[in-house]
């Protein structure tokens, strides 16, 4: 008799934990805005760096109080390694890579991109906050990965 009621109190509390994951994906979606960066575009990896965008890296201004970012990850470091925005601007970031796949990531924010060779990936944030958020590449990329970092301060 004991063993049955403890099999029903586990498969109580997986219910309960199964409905709270769902509940927390479905807020995390339709609430606050969080989604997978899609695959928006493909680029020849032998030619990156003259392909445009990918040609002049960096931030510019594409409307009022919008900006883009283009990023290049390479072993092992982010071209730009700094990348400055102003506060409560939307900033859509666009990243490739031409040699193996890497990590995108802000601290503390929900920015977070596969770069992989070939393809292109693309994510919008607004930096609410002043300062300076680090960027790490959160996927191994060989010997040199622990020192692939920047930062992008919102001032």
């Amino acid at each position: 008799m004991k063993v049955a009621t403890t099999e029903k109190a586990f498969l109580l509390v997986g219910g309960i934990a199964l409905v709270g994951c769902m509940l927390a994906l479905t807020w995390g979606t339709l609430a606050m805005g969080i989604h997978l960066p899609g695959r928006v575009a493909e680029v020849d990896p032998q030619t990156v760096r003259a392909t445009p965008p990918f040609d002049r890296p960096g931030v510019r201004q594409v409307g009022p109080n919008r900006y883009e970012a283009v990023v290049i990850g390479q072993a092992w470091a982010f071209i730009p390694s700094e990348i400055r925005v102003p506060v409560g601007a939307e900033v859509t970031f666009i990243g490739t890579t031409a040699d193996v796949i890497h990590g995108f990531h802000i601290e503390t924010t929900r920015v977070n991109m596969m770069l992989i060779p070939g393809q292109v990936s693309r994510t919008t944030y607004r930096f609410e906050r002043p300062g300076e958020y680090a960027l790490i590449c959160h996927e191994y990329c060989g010997l040199g990965h622990h020192t692939m970092f920047g930062k992008v301060i919102a001032e």
